[in-house]
């Protein structure tokens, strides 16, 4: 029987979920996991490397992408999902999409979290995960992938972003998904400009008084390409400060692409806290 997330989280905190992006043409691995075997093997380095869940997804959100048809999504993620039970591996996985058919099929694959940047607002979403007993991530986002970032404005960015998620958890609430199931994500660089970045992550620790596990997903995002001026690939440092500012602002999942290095970070962070808490 798998943990549940309450499980997890009392276990270890922040938690590290691993991206696998299994698209040509996300922004930062687009391309390189396209086949099964290649995404079988990136799970299994992941997991040795120390992720705590594995988060697969079939669809870009990058801005400017374009929506992808969901026979081809189905096709990209099932069966990923089918091989990585098939080989024994029982880091939990979470499948990233919008669409109640993906979630469905990836929760009967054994996919056990649902992580939507729409936050469930697909006709029949809430219903798939209310029928289940997953998790859900609910993040905000202002417009969509393909226009987030043309022009995005905010007269109370905090304010607002939690007044979007407070309605997106009630809405889940009512259609029978319990607060224990439940995972918010202010939406780094989906309908924000790099100031409005700098800003939710500095009081990140303000989504926290909602009494939900808060998700922080900045790895190798254009955020850190913009202060650092660095491309995609020479964004490891600025990400791994991004993870432990999270950290420090009380995130309990980080969503990174660089296991690895992460972990190192975490790992030195809960020693001087844990240290500290004694």
């Amino acid at each position: 029987m798998p943990l549940t997330l309450d499980q997890l989280l009392q276990q270890k905190k922040p938690l590290l979920m691993g991206i696998l992006n299994l698209t040509p043409d996300s922004f930062s691995d687009g391309g390189l996991y396209l086949q099964v075997e290649q995404a079988l093997s990136r799970v299994q380095a992941m997991c040795a490397e120390g992720a705590d869940v594995i988060d697969i997804g079939g669809e870009s959100t990058r801005p400017g992408a374009e929506p992808v048809s969901l026979q081809q999504e189905l096709d990209r993620v099932i069966p990923v999902i089918e091989a990585i039970r098939a080989a024994g591996i029982e880091t939990p996985v979470s499948v990233d999409t919008s669409k109640p058919e993906v979630m469905r099929a990836a929760l009967q694959a054994g996919a056990v979290m649902v992580n939507d940047v729409r936050a469930l607002q697909a006709p029949g979403a809430l219903r798939v995960v209310a029928q289940s007993q997953c998790w859900v991530c609910l993040m905000h986002m202002q417009g969509t992938p393909g226009d987030m970032q043309r022009n995005p404005v905010y007269q109370d960015l905090v304010g607002e972003v939690q007044g979007f998620l407070q309605a997106r958890v009630d809405a889940c609430v009512q259609a029978g998904i319990e607060r224990s199931r439940i995972v918010i994500d202010p939406g780094f660089g989906f309908g924000k400009t790099l100031q409005h970045n700098l800003l939710l992550l500095r009081h990140l620790d303000r989504f926290c008084d909602a009494g939900l596990p808060v998700l922080a997903g900045l790895s190798r995002k254009s955020m850190i390409g913009a202060v650092l001026d660095k491309p995609v690939d020479e964004r490891l440092y600025g990400s791994l400060a991004c993870a432990l500012i999270a950290a420090v602002n009380g995130a309990a999942i980080i969503r990174v692409h660089d296991v690895a290095e992460t972990r190192q970070v975490l790992q030195m962070y809960n020693a001087v806290y844990s240290h500290l808490a004694e």
